[in-house]
């Protein structure tokens, strides 16, 4: 910091001596963090000679005043304008500290606009004042730096323009906090006066806006005292080459700080200029206080891939190294992660699947370890839970990964299947984070007590950010929610009943699942409720109420799977083409084109080529509506979609989780969303022999029903359309427990 850096004895620097005024500036500025200079001409050309120093003060989240006369060049006036009108309209990441050097060392429309955006960004803060009464003009030359401990002040004949930095004869005078009373008062009494010029409080100077500014002209003016305002920047780019070449002190100092700037620009970030959100802090914090463990319940879109990656930027300031094995359900999630990760500036990124060639890429890593087991290297990989636990990695570096690696379990409740359990216990990483929208499993307690023993965490959880609260804080958008009642053929009732009556037969427990038995007979079942005929009736009367609103865009379909004529026993491997029957999704699409010609639809199924197309092309417009089955719970992000119809049943709620998760992601010309859900309600009498079969059957859905309508806009009018069935069956909606 300040006072730890060299100063000439005499504490002056002056041109012509070893140390000169501008080595001053080069090794003070990437030190402090405020900047406050009090001083007659202003040149945005002094900047730029400084570019390197002053790129490392901005990314440290330096700040600097200036005070200044009434007169600035006719580009620098504009600049401020432009600042303080707010037109600012420059693709510019402040936190790319050699990108922001390269543009403050080059000349240029560019170079004002990056002064423009400093200002706007309150980094720079710039008021001209000039003698009240007079007409002659503010000549202060001063300044003060402060690392917010220590203080450096200096006074003298320089200006802060690049003629008096690299041509003119100048002198200055420092003073140093920490040195003595007499200097400490010294420097509390400038701030004292600066703040009184700055505060506007001064009643013996005029404040001028920005209009006021002179501009100064180049053929207006032969004055030496103002030409270093105006001089042409390719020779001003020229004569610091010179400059710098004659001075070896100088040249030398300068090189370190390129080396300190390539330094910072490959150090790890947060991605976004207003920093971690609260919840996102109050996340680590609450992690490092359960041990570095832990599980994130944070409903989908309230960005759960962000603040883990936020834990492992907090580990870095700490250790200066970043280690983290991420792990997710498919490729697709790879991507997405590997994109969120670059985002932080997170470096040595390796993708572990069957679809890439990861022992190729991982060979390096595996052999740092292996010749030195005390190797730091910064690395993230990530990779799918069936190559993770599969042999060739569990048997080769996953032995090698220092234990404070941090795991990242996406979609957390997948560590819970029989084979993933047995290994838990040996695991190695000692700090974890399993993320969840969802954390409980679906008829299977006792998987879900694993996990939780597993991240040493229970309910409320060391996070919980559920869907409420996201659409309360505008995380994600309000949304209406239409039931849509769909009753069984009297037929496919028959076929539903027979096979939950033989299901019955079966004790819940934490087995339940993996009994091929039950496996079987749960997909036949959930088959019958998937291809329901009469789900076709009720898509098309929403469809002919969107095409008569003029809603037939931005519109997402989740169609069922599975083929139209394909018997139960054959139809496992549903999404093989097959000439003779007809897919399901078919028929839905054919059932828009009938009622909606011009409506253009496209698919985006397992099998969909170009789908970075197909999604940009719904994004514009050129899509009016999408027809997915399953993909599109893979973490694919559509915030465009304005319009949700659930025509797939399925007795998984965190299926209909992520759904509406994904549906409800917020976009700048989307204030609210609205989802049709096909609700499945049994074709009863009552005298039915298997009434609590179907009540079952009733029950189950509504439990989604319940929560989807808990949450709407239009709470009251969803739940009415459930009070016919509700009355046959004698169920009190409100005392549904709920897995959802």
């Amino acid at each position: 910091m300040l006072k730890e850096l060299y100063y000439p004895k005499s504490c002056i620097y002056q041109t012509g001596k070893e140390y000169e005024p501008l080595h001053f500036f080069v090794e003070v500025l990437p030190h402090a963090t405020t900047f406050d200079l009090l001083l007659g001409y202003f040149s945005s050309s002094a900047i730029s000679v400084l570019s390197i120093g002053f790129a490392h003060f901005i990314a440290n989240g330096g700040k600097m005043r200036i005070i200044i006369n009434d007169v600035l060049s006719e580009k620098d006036k504009q600049a401020i304008q432009k600042a303080k009108e707010g037109e600012i309209s420059i693709d510019y990441a402040i936190q790319d500290v050699l990108k922001l050097k390269n543009h403050l060392d080059s000349y240029g429309e560019h170079f004002f606009n990056c002064l423009s955006y400093l200002i706007a960004q309150n980094r720079i803060e710039i008021i001209s004042i000039r003698p009240k009464g007079s007409s002659g003009i503010a000549h202060y030359k001063s300044g003060v730096f402060s690392d917010g401990e220590n203080k450096v002040h200096f006074n003298g004949s320089c200006n802060f323009t690049a003629k008096a930095l690299l041509e003119n004869l100048e002198k200055l005078d420092i003073r140093k906090s920490w040195a003595g009373e007499a200097d400490f008062a010294y420097i509390e009494e400038a701030e004292k006066d600066f703040e009184q010029l700055f505060s506007k409080q001064a009643d013996f100077v005029e404040y001028l806006a920005i209009e006021d500014i002179k501009e100064v002209i180049n053929n207006q003016f032969g004055s030496k005292d103002l030409d270093e305002l105006l001089s042409d920047e390719l020779e001003l780019a020229r004569a610091k080459n010179l400059k710098l070449n004659a001075s070896h002190t100088l040249k030398s100092k300068i090189e370190k700080l390129e080396q300190s700037i390539i330094s910072k620009q490959n150090e790890p970030k947060f991605p976004y200029k207003e920093g971690a959100r609260a919840y996102q802090k109050e996340a680590y914090e609450n992690w490092v206080r359960n041990n570095y463990k832990g599980i994130f319940a944070m409903a989908t879109g309230t960005g759960k891939t962000i603040t883990s990656l936020n834990c492992l930027l907090e580990i870095y300031k700490q250790t200066h190294v970043y280690q983290a094995i991420i792990l997710v359900p498919t490729n697709v999630l790879i991507e997405q992660w590997a994109k969120e990760c670059k985002k932080f500036n997170y470096k040595n990124i390796y993708k572990v699947s069957s679809n890439y060639d990861w022992k190729k890429e991982l060979s390096g890593l595996n052999t740092e370890f292996t010749w030195n087991k005390n190797a730091k290297p910064n690395f993230i990989i990530i990779a799918t839970y069936k190559t993770f636990f599969g042999e060739a990695f569990q048997k080769g570096i996953y032995k090698k990964l220092p234990e404070s690696t941090l795991m990242i379990a996406d979609e957390a409740h997948n560590l819970a299947s029989p084979s993933h359990l047995l290994l838990l216990p040996t695991f190695r990483f000692s700090k974890r984070i399993g993320l969840s929208a969802t954390p409980k499993r679906i008829y299977d307690a006792q998987g879900t007590e694993e996990i939780e023993k597993f991240f040493d965490d229970k309910p409320p959880y060391v996070i919980n950010f559920d869907m409420k609260r996201a659409i309360d804080e505008r995380f994600l958008c309000r949304y209406n929610y239409f039931p849509k009642i769909v009753t069984l053929t009297e037929i496919e009732q028959k076929q539903y009943v027979e096979i939950t009556k033989k299901l019955s037969r079966f004790p819940k427990n934490g087995d339940w699942l993996e009994n091929e038995n039950v496996q079987m007979m749960l997909m036949q079942r959930k088959r019958i409720l998937h291809k329901a005929e009469n789900k076709l009736i009720v898509f098309r009367e929403i469809l002919k109420g969107l095409k008569q609103e003029d809603k037939l865009h931005y519109a997402l379909v989740y169609a069922p799977e599975g083929f139209k004529n394909r018997n139960e026993e054959d139809e496992i491997a549903f999404e093989e083409e097959n000439a003779e029957s007809e897919k399901v999704i078919d028929l839905y699409i054919k059932a828009l084109r009938e009622i909606s010609p011009n409506t253009t639809t496209a698919q985006y199924t397992s099998t969909t080529k170009d789908k970075d197309f197909i999604l940009t092309q719904f994004e514009k417009g050129g899509i009016d509506v999408l027809f997915s089955m399953k993909c599109l719970d893979e973490g694919v992000d559509i915030p465009r979609t304005e319009t949700a119809i659930f025509c797939a049943s399925t007795g998984n709620p965190r299926q209909f989780i992520q759904r509406r998760g994904r549906i409800l992601r917020t976009h700048d010309d989307k204030e609210i969303a609205t989802i049709y859900d096909l609700v499945v309600v049994p074709y009863t009498e009552s005298n039915s022999p298997y009434f609590e079969i179907e009540k079952r059957l009733f029950k189950n859905e509504l439990a989604r029903v319940a929560n989807f309508a808990d949450l709407a806009n239009n709470h009251y009018e969803a739940l009415a359309y459930l009070n016919p069935p509700l009355d046959i069956y004698g169920i009190n909606i409100y005392s549904l427990e709920s897995d959802f």
